[in-house]
């Protein structure tokens, strides 16, 4: 029996999504009105993503949406959104922005939390245009987090399944009801969080610790610091303000990127969850790994950081903001030493824990890589034994080991394909890229993370690409935000024949 792509489930599911935008986009509309500059680049996508909604919400009543609609769902909501979002960068038109490709970049780099930036010239956008690209980062890290635990872990995405195991809900036969209960529990944590970081980022000021901190930079930085997105409306990130607001920031970039579900049960007042959870200890001390080693290569080097206040401060903030693919910068690590750089460089392909708004490959699928590998050493030397693979005292299924061992292994493959399109085409168009830049700008993109090294480094930007590149970045975005499956689907002739 063949059965076809109920298309129209998607599209009405996905004209849902679009018919809401309006309400994110009020925000940067109503700081217009109060600066007083203008709102025709807020007016006109919120018209044309209601309309375009409506008409799509219209074409089935059916929001019976199953697995194969899902793959669809997903891939279009994301790029579709992106594409909603470029509009008003286009029609501010206010420097690099104003060209689409830059736009479209841009956009994609805020849905996707990914938060590479473009941007050469902070002071020529408007605050209104620049809290834009914060709200698409918190929609970003709010959408991925119910992607995660209410989608993927039911259509088995690179092991994605183990999730199912700690849902917050327990309805795994329909995947709409599902994600209307997940995306309602989740979202209260995730606002709180917000609301809690603004407070703090802005008593801070009033408590005289950080005197440049306006509310506008507390909201700005809230959005994109718990969405582990990583944008800021200042041009040196994080380093633009004082070590209080630097110290303040690492502990909400670590909780973004833990389990929703943990701190689900947590807030419930269940902390066993915490303490029995292999992945937080396991993502813990990833953390406490790399900070000791940066700390300890940059201590031997002795610059450019000198007091043991400063080189505690960046190493922490630094391994924090790239593990869990925030993206801030409280320093120019372009400056530190190549071993301190190459450690660094290693973080990118880490990310925090599955069901969290972080990014990259996640401590969930190198844990189980790394207790699958350790069995297999194992059994290697006694072949009778039967050993399963445990995660928090439960044994997982050999289909989802191998699950996790193909999607890290074409992670890796499509990042190493990545690094060779970036360095022919920068070749192509006589920008010049070296192979360590281009490595780090495609892990950079495709990991979510944000800032590489050398021409797209913390301080710098993106621009300098050929838009050829930049495009494909955008591509890299995408496809790695929703974990690549979903789109690789959709290409497969089956996907749509039966």
């Amino acid at each position: 029996m063949l059965t076809r792509v109920e298309w129209r489930v998607s599209l009405r599911l996905l004209g849902t999504v679009l018919k809401w935008l309006p309400v994110p986009l009020a925000l940067p509309l109503a700081v217009a009105l109060y600066d007083g500059t203008d709102v025709v680049p807020f007016v006109v996508p919120m018209v044309g993503a209601a309309l375009v909604g409506l008409a799509l919400e219209g074409l089935t009543e059916s929001d019976d949406l199953q697995a194969r609609e899902a793959f669809l769902m997903v891939s279009l909501t994301w790029l579709s959104v992106a594409l909603v979002g470029a509009v008003p960068f286009v029609l501010a038109g206010e420097g690099v922005l104003a060209r689409p490709v830059n736009a479209l970049f841009e956009s994609m780099s805020g849905i996707t939390t990914t938060g590479a930036t473009v941007i050469l010239d902070f002071e020529v956008h408007s605050r209104a245009v620049m809290l834009w690209r914060a709200v698409l980062q918190w929609l970003g890290g709010i959408g991925i987090l119910v992607l995660a635990t209410a989608i993927l872990s039911q259509l088995s995405v690179g092991g994605a399944q183990l999730m199912e195991a700690e849902s917050p809900t327990g309805d795994a036969k329909r995947l709409s009801p599902r994600i209307s209960k997940i995306a309602a529990i989740l979202g209260r944590i995730y606002l709180a969080l917000t609301v809690l970081q603004i407070a703090v980022l802005y008593g801070l000021h009033l408590a005289g610790l950080a005197p440049n901190m306006t509310l506008y930079d507390a909201v700005a930085h809230a959005f994109t610091t718990v969405s582990t997105a990583g944008f800021s409306p200042r041009a040196e990130s994080i380093a633009a303000f004082s070590p209080a607001v630097q110290w303040a920031t690492i502990p909400f970039m670590a909780v973004g990127a833990t389990s929703f579900v943990l701190i689900y049960h947590a807030v419930g007042g269940d902390f066993a969850r915490l303490r029995e959870s292999d992945e937080f200890r396991f993502y813990l001390g990833i953390l406490g790994f790399f900070t000791l080693g940066i700390a300890g290569v940059i201590a031997l080097d002795g610059a450019p950081h000198t007091s043991l206040e400063s080189i505690a401060r960046h190493s922490l903030f630094q391994t924090v903001s790239i593990v869990t693919t925030t993206g801030y910068a409280s320093t120019d690590f372009n400056l530190w030493s190549s071993g301190a750089k190459h450690l660094l460089f290693v973080c990118m392909f880490i990310g925090g824990m599955a069901g969290s708004t972080t990014c990259s490959i996640k401590t969930l699928r190198w844990l189980v890589v790394l207790k699958a590998f350790r069995r297999d050493l194992f059994t290697a030397a006694h072949p009778a034994v039967i050993r399963p693979v445990r995660l928090s005292g439960k044994a997982v299924s050999e289909e989802t080991i191998r699950d996790i061992y193909a999607y890290t292994l074409v992670s890796l493959v499509f990042f190493i394909t990545a690094t060779i399109v970036v360095v022919v085409d920068a070749s192509r168009a006589r920008v010049t890229v070296t192979e360590f830049e281009a490595m780090s700008a495609a892990a950079s993109t495709f990991f979510n993370v944000g800032p590489a090294f050398g021409i797209a480094g913390p301080f710098a930007s993106y621009e300098p690409f050929p838009d050829s590149t930049k495009l494909f970045m955008t591509f890299l975005m995408w496809i790695g935000r929703i974990e690549i499956i979903p789109v690789l689907v959709l290409l497969t002739p089956g996907y749509w024949r039966s």
